[in-house]
């Protein structure tokens, strides 16, 4: 198992979609931010303004991808995309409400038909970060839910925790007794 490297980085997940709205699973299924997400994401660009952020490394999905342009925008940076990034593929379970099959899958009891194993999204997510962290940091990954959950896995935290969309979240490796840690960014109203 790969590990991650020990830099911090941003992490944020993307802007809200319909089907996030919903609690349906989005896997590959190229969903678009809706009005709300758009705001999200505008907003946490303002809340990584001054944040020393020096690139951008983004899923090529079109939520993650727009709300990664629209920080982009704002901080006056080009947008690395990187297809490892994506989204896990969840198979027969796209577009249906995340319930039991979910947790199954994260704790690598059941993976659905054609669907991406949760340790094999966990190797790839920590492939595409640590390529992503050793470019001038700090850095800002844009990506996706449970992409995110398999990083938190890698990094010994509890996995199945559903992060907030477009909240910023300062990642920074073990020091001395303490693991990694997580601090979400301010946001503003």
């Amino acid at each position: 198992m790969t590990d991650l490297n020990p830099i911090p980085f941003w992490f944020l997940r993307h802007g809200e979609t319909d089907w996030n709205a919903r609690l349906l699973s989005q896997g590959q299924v190229d969903i678009p931010l809706n009005e709300v997400g758009l705001a999200q994401a505008r907003r946490a660009a303002e809340a990584l303004v001054g944040q020393g952020i020096r690139s951008i490394h983004s899923s090529t999905l079109g939520r993650a991808r727009v709300t990664a342009e629209i920080v982009a925008a704002r901080l006056d940076l080009p947008v690395n995309f990187d297809p490892e990034l994506q989204e896990c593929a969840f198979g027969v379970r796209e577009g249906q409400k995340m319930s039991g099959w979910f947790d199954d899958w994260i704790a690598g009891i059941a993976t659905p038909e054609g669907a991406e194993s949760f340790a094999a999204l966990r190797e790839r997510a920590v492939r595409a970060i640590n390529r992503a962290t050793v470019h001038p940091g700090p850095v800002l990954i844009v990506a996706h839910g449970a992409l995110w959950r398999a990083v938190r896995q890698a990094a010994g935290l509890v996995a199945n925790i559903r992060t907030p969309n477009a909240l910023p979240l300062w990642v920074e490796p073990p020091s001395g007794n303490e693991g990694w840690r997580l601090t979400a960014a301010e946001l503003s109203a």
